[in-house]
Protein backbone atom coordinates (compact mmCIF):
# COMPACT_ATOMS: atom_id res chain seq x y z
CA UNK A 1 0.00 0.00 0.00
CA UNK A 2 0.86 3.42 -0.67
CA UNK A 3 1.87 5.98 1.74
CA UNK A 4 -0.72 8.48 0.94
CA UNK A 5 0.91 11.65 2.23
CA UNK A 6 3.17 11.46 -0.72
CA UNK A 7 2.58 11.87 -4.22
CA UNK A 8 4.86 11.14 -7.05
CA UNK A 9 6.58 14.28 -8.93
CA UNK A 10 4.22 13.78 -11.76
CA UNK A 11 1.38 14.17 -10.48
CA UNK A 12 2.91 17.26 -8.22
CA UNK A 13 3.52 19.28 -11.19
CA UNK A 14 0.76 18.16 -12.59
CA UNK A 15 -1.68 19.75 -10.00
CA UNK A 16 0.63 22.94 -9.85
CA UNK A 17 0.35 23.50 -13.60
CA UNK A 18 -3.25 23.22 -13.11
CA UNK A 19 -3.30 26.22 -10.38
CA UNK A 20 -1.33 28.36 -12.20
CA UNK A 21 -3.43 27.71 -15.17
CA UNK A 22 -6.76 29.00 -13.06
CA UNK A 23 -4.98 31.33 -11.76
CA UNK A 24 -3.93 32.86 -15.31
CA UNK A 25 -7.37 32.35 -16.54
CA UNK A 26 -8.37 34.25 -13.89
CA UNK A 27 -6.27 37.02 -14.32
CA UNK A 28 -6.98 37.00 -18.03
CA UNK A 29 -10.89 37.28 -17.10
CA UNK A 30 -10.35 40.19 -14.69
CA UNK A 31 -9.09 42.15 -17.60
CA UNK A 32 -11.71 41.79 -20.40
CA UNK A 33 -15.20 43.58 -20.77
CA UNK A 34 -17.70 42.61 -18.06
CA UNK A 35 -20.13 41.47 -21.41
CA UNK A 36 -18.80 38.57 -23.89
CA UNK A 37 -21.22 40.36 -26.23
CA UNK A 38 -21.60 44.25 -27.03
CA UNK A 39 -24.22 45.26 -24.63
CA UNK A 40 -25.14 48.89 -23.35
CA UNK A 41 -25.04 49.26 -19.79
CA UNK A 42 -27.07 51.49 -17.69
CA UNK A 43 -27.46 53.98 -14.56
CA UNK A 44 -27.73 52.90 -10.76
CA UNK A 45 -31.68 52.31 -10.60
CA UNK A 46 -32.39 51.76 -14.02
CA UNK A 47 -32.09 47.96 -13.21
CA UNK A 48 -30.43 46.02 -10.38
CA UNK A 49 -27.07 46.92 -9.83
CA UNK A 50 -24.95 46.72 -6.16
CA UNK A 51 -21.80 48.47 -8.11
CA UNK A 52 -23.89 51.35 -9.17
CA UNK A 53 -23.30 52.85 -12.96
CA UNK A 54 -22.54 49.94 -15.01
CA UNK A 55 -20.48 50.56 -18.34
CA UNK A 56 -21.04 50.48 -22.68
CA UNK A 57 -19.32 46.37 -22.78
CA UNK A 58 -18.09 46.61 -26.02
CA UNK A 59 -17.62 42.50 -25.60
CA UNK A 60 -14.52 40.50 -26.43
CA UNK A 61 -12.99 40.35 -29.43
CA UNK A 62 -12.70 36.71 -31.22
CA UNK A 63 -9.12 36.42 -30.33
CA UNK A 64 -10.31 37.04 -26.87
CA UNK A 65 -12.64 34.79 -26.87
CA UNK A 66 -10.43 31.67 -29.06
CA UNK A 67 -7.52 32.70 -25.94
CA UNK A 68 -10.30 32.05 -22.82
CA UNK A 69 -11.53 28.59 -25.22
CA UNK A 70 -7.72 27.48 -25.38
CA UNK A 71 -7.69 28.31 -21.51
CA UNK A 72 -10.51 26.21 -20.51
CA UNK A 73 -9.88 23.48 -22.48
CA UNK A 74 -5.93 23.39 -20.67
CA UNK A 75 -7.82 23.79 -17.40
CA UNK A 76 -10.11 20.79 -18.35
CA UNK A 77 -7.44 18.63 -19.78
CA UNK A 78 -4.99 19.34 -16.33
CA UNK A 79 -8.06 18.47 -14.18
CA UNK A 80 -8.68 14.72 -16.09
CA UNK A 81 -5.18 14.33 -15.86
CA UNK A 82 -4.92 14.65 -12.39
CA UNK A 83 -8.04 13.09 -11.58
CA UNK A 84 -7.47 10.44 -13.74
CA UNK A 85 -3.64 9.87 -12.57
CA UNK A 86 -2.94 6.14 -11.73
CA UNK A 87 -1.86 6.97 -8.50
CA UNK A 88 -5.64 7.54 -6.98
CA UNK A 89 -5.66 3.72 -7.52
CA UNK A 90 -3.35 2.89 -4.29
CA UNK A 91 -4.81 4.93 -2.64
CA UNK A 92 -7.32 3.31 -0.06
CA UNK A 93 -11.27 4.32 -0.87
CA UNK A 94 -11.77 5.59 2.47
CA UNK A 95 -9.26 8.38 2.67
CA UNK A 96 -9.38 9.20 -0.91
CA UNK A 97 -11.18 12.56 -0.72
CA UNK A 98 -8.67 13.47 2.11
CA UNK A 99 -5.74 12.54 -0.27
CA UNK A 100 -6.89 14.80 -2.98
CA UNK A 101 -7.76 17.41 -0.47
CA UNK A 102 -4.04 17.41 0.50
CA UNK A 103 -2.56 17.68 -2.44
CA UNK A 104 -4.29 20.54 -3.94
CA UNK A 105 -3.09 21.96 -0.66
CA UNK A 106 0.29 20.85 -0.99
CA UNK A 107 0.10 22.50 -4.70
CA UNK A 108 -1.18 25.75 -3.68
CA UNK A 109 0.74 28.56 -4.22
CA UNK A 110 1.94 30.67 -1.34
CA UNK A 111 -0.15 33.78 -0.68
CA UNK A 112 2.50 36.57 -1.31
CA UNK A 113 3.61 38.15 1.98
CA UNK A 114 2.73 42.31 2.04
CA UNK A 115 5.13 43.76 4.42
CA UNK A 116 3.51 46.47 6.24
CA UNK A 117 6.00 49.39 7.21
CA UNK A 118 6.05 50.16 10.89
CA UNK A 119 4.45 53.31 11.97
CA UNK A 120 7.27 55.96 13.70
Amino acid sequence: MTDESTFPDDLLQLHKRLHRAHTEHRAYLADLPWSVEPIAGWARGERFSHRGDVLDSPGWSDEQKETVDRMWAEIRELSIAVADHPHWASVPRDVLVDARMRLKKQTRPAEPRIEVAEAA
